[in-house]
């Protein structure tokens, strides 16, 4: 894959607190991502009636309010209590998709497409979709379990029926950290990506790091740090991870 090297991303507090825009403005940029009062409003009101309603009757008024602040959404998708969208414009979501309790679906970025979730696809409670002006794209199918983070940078994508279990972190960003007279923070965000092939499963806690290509049918073990990519159907366990074993 190839790296691309990006600026600087300002962190969330210096884009609130910097001079020169309202609060209204920054918040605007940070959270709905599209300018105008009526966006604004539109998305507050949906927000604030719809994200904490508990039991079956938030499921409902969720399920009818939350596809009108949506890119595109099909038909029987559930939203859990306390779902937060941001830019959510740029968040396409295909049929029978579940988004579970705390999710946090953030498609944040001034050039990317955003995330595209494809249909039958379960995102497990606390789980985070985080661009950083990438891209991520869920297959059909794909199971994340509870407490995952799928992190962008530049593009990831998951294929069909891949199986994440709870706690596993894809990470396709990286940061430069050549000049040790400056804090890596403000040095330039790098990113490859990372591509997941179908039917992977990764075992919990698993970390796959940006670069990494896993083939189709590959098996992450629990706990494992992948640095470097996995050919179709293989195991890889271990920190870091190295191949054990073929399906």
């Amino acid at each position: 894959m190839a790296v691309s090297k990006s600026p600087p991303i300002a962190k969330a507090q210096e884009q609130l607190f910097a001079p020169g825009k309202s609060s209204r403005a920054k918040y605007t940029e940070l959270v709905v991502g599209r300018p105008g009062l009526g966006a604004l409003l539109k998305y507050e009101l949906i927000v604030m009636f719809a994200q904490s309603w508990p039991g079956a009757l938030g499921l409902v008024i969720r399920k009818a309010l939350y596809p009108k602040l949506l890119g595109s959404c099909g038909r029987n998708v559930v939203f859990g209590q306390h779902v937060v969208l941001r830019h959510p414009h740029k968040i396409h979501i295909g049929s029978n998709v579940v988004i579970d309790d705390n999710c946090l679906v953030d498609a944040k970025g001034d050039t990317n497409s955003g995330i595209r979730i494809g249909d039958e696809v379960f995102v497990g409670r606390n789980t985070i979709l985080s661009c950083k002006n990438g891209d991520i794209e869920l297959a059909d199918g794909a199971n994340l379990g509870f407490n995952c983070e799928v992190f962008s940078a530049s593009r990831v994508t998951i294929g069909k029926r891949v199986l994440m279990a709870a706690y596993t972190y894809v990470i396709g960003g990286d940061h430069d950290f050549s000049d040790p007279s400056t804090s890596v923070l403000e040095q330039t965000r790098t990113s490859a990506g990372v591509a997941i092939g179908d039917g992977v499963w990764l075992g919990a806690g698993a970390k796959i790091l940006d670069g990494v290509t896993l083939g189709d049918g590959a098996v992450i073990g629990a706990g494992a740090v992948v640095r470097e990519s996995v050919p179709a159907k293989a195991i890889a366990v271990g920190i870091p991870a190295r191949i054990v074993g073929s399906r």
